[in-house]
């Protein structure tokens, strides 16, 4: 059965080309009367958008908007190392010397701990998500199911805010590491344009080259993306193991005391930044549609590569802080200069190789995870359906990668790694907490199954548990010594819990895969990432409403219409073919009975 495009013309398209339509092919946009029809509806599509959930088996059908299917090609063994790659790169060997230094001294590790947590519980909470709703959209698809379209669209921003900004950050340290192992400074490789404001006037071709090279292998094949990310990941834990173990060959336990020279403030506010250094695991999840055995696999993967980066950042922040004093750790080169110190300055050379090997991982991956995001928003219409095409000879999405990538490499060109990082956390962190909502909504309410009084029960609990958990994160923001707060808020949250547990029933159980210790462990993710947003700087949350605002105003002016449109139409023709499956029953019926 060919494409729409190819019943009409005969001739199928690739994916780099675009026709009109591709952008705005939706009743509403046909002309500039049905457009301002359309603006004047605003208000009435607004509320059906935000009161309606997407269905699984919708998610599922959407895919054929791609024109193309994406290639099953990956396994359990691929996503671990996806995972693996995706994660470990800028932050580990960037952030850990700045956060050691300045926020939470040898005790940094317990940093790592803290937000390697956070981040494992949110793993989880994707797991099932991924496995009953194997499509490219990752958190988007999922967030609309459970939470409706304007949900899953503010979330859906942020997400591609959250791939750009953090391939741009690991883009410009891919420069920094170069530098060092090329014995010069990152200035060396930068321009300095005097005109451009501070923290934006450091130009960096180098990074906008890294981004090009990046984008053509996320093009050509999944399975060769893979294949570069196994290599390219094997060659760096070969270069973190050297660090490990030669680290500590020149460690002294002096340089433990102080442990926590800025105390549990210092420790929790190094967390928030440090939660960076995880992002980019939730790109595994965007390739379930990829996948061979997604309710094997993606658990495996997930878990697995979680687990195994957690433990390496752990065992690399204990080295960092044995090796020298936390006030001796340079900030930009932690480790680099760590060797130079004790003497060992042969061993920078080793450290920027490997760093340089994990950054390409990093970009590589996120590359790959950006793109279905985007593809899979664009199957729904609420960006162009041109974003949404998969090219038939590639299995990819070439016009989704392209764009990403190159909006990825703009921004790497101009802005400074300190404003990204926060920027960054602060989406991430959001966006977890909202998956982790998602998952209590779809373990408790069923439409048709789920009562009203348990619904209103669910409502109740969900809000006090998000209710106290931004008390206790504001608490811990305005007291700097008090306590009688924690002794509200937490209870709260506990009992929300228990009360979720005892009095709401489960609506539905997983059918393949379900995160265990539900509520508690969706209930302890939303805690534990909205006390992390408490510990992040003003500054980063105006430029987070910034963003959010013109997602906003976007949304209402052409992605809420063309989402519109493209579900009541959706939703027409799901109902003409059941009639028409059901006309064709009833003549087999009559046929049989003549």
């Amino acid at each position: 059965m060919g494409t729409e495009v190819e019943q009409v013309t005969g001739v199928r398209r690739r994916g780099c080309s675009y026709a009109k339509n591709d952008f705005l092919p939706e009743e509403s946009f046909k002309s500039w009367g049905n457009y301002v029809n359309a603006l004047k509806q605003t208000p009435t599509r607004l509320v059906d958008r935000v009161l309606t959930r997407s269905a699984d088996q919708a998610e599922l059908e959407v895919k054929a908007r791609s024109q193309n299917e994406m290639k099953k090609t990956l396994t359990w063994w691929d996503l671990i190392w996806f995972g693996m790659g995706a994660v470990i790169g800028a932050g580990i060997f960037v952030l850990t010397g700045l956060e050691a230094k300045e926020v939470a001294g040898p005790a940094v590790v317990i940093s790592y701990v803290v937000s390697g947590v956070s981040a494992l519980l949110s793993v989880f909470c994707y797991t099932e998500f991924a496995v009953e709703i194997p499509v490219a959209g990752g958190s988007f698809a999922y967030l609309r199911v459970e939470l409706g379209d304007f949900m899953a669209f503010i979330a859906g921003g942020n997400i591609l805010l959250e791939y750009v900004i953090g391939g741009a950050a690991v883009a410009r340290s891919w420069t920094s590491y170069l530098a060092t192992l090329c014995g010069k400074q990152p200035e060396d490789f930068r321009i300095t344009a005097h005109s451009l404001a501070k923290d934006y006037n450091q130009l960096d071709p180098i990074a906008v080259g890294v981004c090009i090279a990046i984008c053509i292998f996320a093009v050509l094949s999944t399975k060769g993306s893979s294949r570069l990310n196994y290599v390219a990941s094997v060659v760096h834990l070969v270069v973190i193991v050297f660090i490990i173990v030669c680290g500590l060959i020149k460690a002294d336990t002096k340089n433990y005391e102080p442990f926590a020279p800025f105390g549990p403030r210092g420790i929790f506010k190094a967390s928030a930044v440090l939660f960076f250094a995880y992002v980019g695991f939730d790109a595994v999840s965007t390739m379930a549609e990829e996948t061979k055995n997604p309710a094997k696999d993606i658990p495996i993967g997930l878990v697995g590569s979680m687990v195994i980066t957690t433990t390496l950042y752990c065992l690399l922040a204990i080295t960092l802080c044995l090796m020298q004093p936390f006030t001796s750790i340079d900030p930009d080169a932690p480790f680099s200069v760590a060797f130079k110190n004790v003497g060992w300055s042969w061993a920078q050379y080793v450290v920027a190789a490997g760093a340089l090997k994990g950054m390409t991982s990093v970009l590589l991956v996120g590359a790959v995870g950006q793109a279905r995001y985007l593809t899979h928003i664009a199957r729904t219409h609420m960006m162009p359906p041109w974003f949404g095409i998969v090219d038939a000879k590639t299995g990819t999405p070439v016009n989704a990668t392209v764009v990403m990538l190159s909006a990825t490499a703009i921004i790497a060109f101009f802005t400074k790694l300190s404003i990204l990082s926060d920027l960054l956390s602060i989406s991430t962190l959001f966006i977890f907490m909202l998956v982790a909502v998602a998952l209590l909504v779809r373990r408790y309410y069923v439409t048709g199954v789920t009562t009203n009084a348990d619904r209103n029960k669910l409502i109740t609990c969900i809000v006090l548990i998000i209710g106290s958990s931004i008390a206790t994160a504001a608490y811990w923001g305005l007291s700097t010594k008090g306590w009688i707060g924690y002794c509200i808020t937490v209870p709260i949250w506990l009992l929300a819990t228990v009360g979720l547990r005892v009095f709401v029933p489960h609506a539905r159980e997983p059918k393949l895969w379900g995160v265990p210790l539900v509520p508690w462990l969706p209930s302890a993710s939303i805690a534990i990432n909205i006390f992390l947003l408490g510990s992040i700087d003003k500054g980063s949350f105006f430029r987070f409403g910034i963003w959010t605002a013109f997602l906003l105003l976007y949304y209402f002016f052409f992605g809420l219409h063309a989402s519109y449109d493209t579900a009541k139409e959706f939703d027409g023709q799901r109902k003409l073919q059941k009639l028409e499956e059901g006309e064709k029953g009833a003549g087999s019926a009559a046929a049989g009975e003549s």
